[in-house]
């Protein structure tokens, strides 16, 4: 063989490797620029993360909690009057209803309701949904770390177990949907308490 044909041989198979390397960055750029957006797997909204600090009176044994309290655990966060009309019952069903779906995983959830006002839920509600936390935060600072008034008493909100804030679930939330949410989480996390 020729030195020449060698050479031709030799700069194509530079020219594939080169190709083969830069094909990668091209592809993503391309994609970039193109807007294309893969489907999310999750049902609930990400959040930017804000570490949830405070704390407030648990109106169930009168005692303070703090929101450090709870680190090691996934909370289900509803905000909403002590009143509680419909809406707010539904939330706090799909919140118990979707914990005791994690089965084995169950203890790794709590649910807190943080009321917003100086009305304290009936005691029938308080046995109804035996083992969430009912605290009065009116005047803490935690619901200063939840979105603004307005928005905050339409959905269910979700603390991770280090005590950020990062992710709300949708204002007529699909309790399935968000239970798969929640296995999917409990499934890669690995903080334990």
């Amino acid at each position: 063989m020729s030195n020449e044909k060698i050479q031709k041989t030799n700069r194509r198979k530079f020219l594939l490797l080169l190709a083969l390397m830069c094909s990668p960055v091209v592809i993503s750029y391309a994609l970039y620029f193109f807007g294309y957006k893969p489907e999310s797997t999750h049902y609930g909204d990400l959040l930017p993360i804000v570490k949830v600090g405070g704390k407030g009176t648990n109106l169930t044994d009168n005692t303070i909690l703090r929101m450090k309290d709870l680190h090691g655990k996934w909370v289900l966060v509803t905000v909403d009057s002590g009143h509680c009309d419909e809406a707010c019952k539904e939330k706090l069903y799909f919140m118990r209803q979707v914990r005791l779906v994690q089965g084995k995983q169950k203890h790794r959830i709590e649910r807190l309701w943080l009321i917003n006002d100086d009305r304290a839920p009936d005691a029938e509600l308080i046995k109804e949904y035996e083992g969430m936390f009912f605290v009065n935060a009116k005047d803490s600072e935690i619901l200063s770390f939840i979105e603004n008034a307005e928005t905050q008493t339409k959905h269910i909100y979700l603390i991770d177990p280090i005590g950020n804030l990062m992710m709300r679930f949708p204002e007529k939330v699909d309790g399935t949907k968000m239970g798969q949410d929640l296995k999917r989480l409990l499934h890669v996390s690995q903080i334990e308490h």
